[in-house]
């Protein structure tokens, strides 16, 4: 089996569950079998590239993000991290500041 569609499928199902969406209702927004999500979530299918879109879609995800497969930390963790970081750093901070300034 290989290690992405597992991946892929392991950051599915977590992107499903934290959505609160069960298989069946996946399943029916991307329009296949629940079967199918179950299989596509346990990495013994790779999603054909028209249902890998409308499974990011389902999920309210970019493409991209179905690929992200280390855990990202929670808001709290990266302010308390960040914050840690800019105590020590003042040209962190400016840096940081100006990357805000341009995005907001």
């Amino acid at each position: 089996m290989s290690n992405i569609k597992l991946l892929l499928g392991q950051r599915i199902r977590e992107l499903r569950k934290s959505k609160g969406l069960t298989q069946e209702r996946l399943a029916e927004l991307v329009g296949i079998g629940p079967a199918n999500i179950s299989y596509i979530e346990t990495g013994k299918f790779a999603p054909s590239i028209e249902n890998f879109e409308k499974i990011a879609q389902a999920l309210g995800v970019q493409p991209v993000e179905l690929y992200v497969f280390e855990p990202l930390k929670s808001p709290k963790e990266i302010k308390s991290e960040l914050f840690e970081a800019f105590e020590n750093n003042e040209d962190l901070l400016r840096l940081v500041y100006k990357f805000y300034l341009s995005v907001k």
